[in-house]
């Protein structure tokens, strides 16, 4: 098999270990490694030189690393504010793009994107791995069956306490705790709102109409701050971004999509994945499916969950995918329990397979720009129209997830 000759775009925290994951995968060659910040490119192909006897070259410049290697494709993980311009530069030399997740800042940037792929026709995959994850395709073969009947609701978050990381983006050199000082928005929807839209078919005969988002005040981070005697340079600041940001999107076919960022607050780690339909419904947080008909009616009360809790292990083996069927402890040790390898694995089939990817460009315009509307709809109040970045060509765009899920006779 002929390798795709990869090289990175950023080497920060989350290239870390895709970069790692790269070097040992054998459908790739690491050649080329780019970050602004030399030392940190260093330190990564140092680990790759330990690890995998590799010394890919290191670059501060990626156009002059795209131009000098010529390579295949190219891993985006810079951040966010760069994605868009790196990925347009890579497709306009026709190298193929995986680029990581983040919001948009502006309309303008998803147009840019779209068009860019349109114009080159260059491979483009966004690097959402949530939509790779065992519950979400669980959920996912259960729709496609028919288990959850018609889909009505769906929610997700991104719960995740992240102020250690955001306050010390300065020692670390991160870039969120600049969007959380300037910016006030759903600055990630990615990952909640993924794995729905490939449920309900957005971009692929069903499409988001509009949106609107609120935000609660911002105290987390100051209080965080307070309490610590490293942080007072910031004590000063005052931060933008709203510690609770809920957005509610309205989709063509009638369903109604509830996001949640939750990020600068006390709180455990949870995406609170949840899919309701006619027939059951699938809750991630308790592990949980309920069917209609299936549950005794009694214990649909407050109560009544704690007999139901994980029992969506019962219907593994008939629903979920053969990727998750045949998961080995070596693949779940890789990033994010395996979900990271599931994604860069995807990306390269298709590449080899000249498919169409899974995840698209109008995938990613249409997810990163809640960012950018929810922003403008924390600011106006008003409710805001989703743009369709397919032009009208969701209408016949088929169903496609990310892997081959079991279909049985109704």
């Amino acid at each position: 098999m002929k390798k795709i000759r990869i090289v990175s775009c950023g080497a920060g925290n989350r290239a870390y270990g895709q970069i790692l994951m790269l070097a040992r995968m054998e459908e790739y060659d690491l050649v080329g490694v780019c970050d602004l910040y030399k030392d940190k490119a260093e330190t990564i192909v140092n680990k790759v030189k330990e690890l995998y006897n590799q010394e890919p070259p290191v670059y501060t410049d990626y156009v002059k690393m795209f131009d000098e290697l010529k390579p295949d494709a190219v891993l985006v993980s810079t951040p966010w504010h760069t994605h868009v311009e790196i990925s347009c530069v890579a497709m306009e030399r026709g190298i193929a793009v995986a680029m990581e997740v983040g919001g948009a800042y502006c309309e303008e940037e998803c147009w840019k994107l779209v068009d860019t792929y349109e114009k080159t026709k260059t491979p483009f995959f966004f690097l959402e791995n949530i939509c790779y994850n065992k519950e979400e395709l669980l959920a996912t073969a259960l729709y496609r069956n028919g288990v959850l009947g018609e889909v009505v609701y769906c929610h997700g978050a991104y719960r995740h306490d992240l102020r250690h990381e955001v306050t010390h983006g300065r020692i670390n050199r991160h870039y969120r705790l600049k969007n959380y000082m300037e910016h006030n928005r759903e600055n990630y929807p990615t990952h909640e709102l993924g794995p729905i839209a490939k449920i309900i078919g957005i971009n692929r005969g069903n499409k988001m109409l509009t949106l609107v988002s609120r935000s609660s005040k911002a105290r987390g981070l100051s209080e965080f701050i307070k309490a610590r005697p490293q942080l007072q340079d910031l004590r000063h600041v005052e931060f933008s971004q709203g510690d609770i940001v809920e957005t509610l999107i309205k989709c063509e076919n009638g369903e109604l999509v509830s996001l949640k960022l939750d990020t600068t607050l006390p709180i455990f780690y949870s995406r609170e994945f949840n899919i309701r339909g006619t027939k059951g419904c699938a809750l991630m947080e308790f592990n949980m499916v309920l069917e209609d008909g299936k549950f005794e009616e009694k214990y649909a009360n407050h109560e009544g969950y704690a007999k139901y809790v994980n029992n969506a292990t019962e219907y593994y083996d008939k629903y979920l995918c053969d990727l998750w069927k045949g998961v080995t402890p070596e693949i779940e040790a890789e990033g994010h329990g395996g979900v990271d390898y599931f994604e860069l694995q995807a990306f390269a089939k298709h590449l080899i397979n000249g498919e169409e990817m899974a995840i698209d460009v109008y995938d990613a315009a249409s997810w990163m720009c809640i960012s950018y509307l929810s922003e403008e709809s924390i600011k106006t109040g008003k409710e805001l129209q989703v743009p369709d970045f397919t032009r009208g060509k969701y209408k016949n765009r088929p169903i496609l997830d990310v892997t081959e899920l079991p279909i049985y006779d109704k």
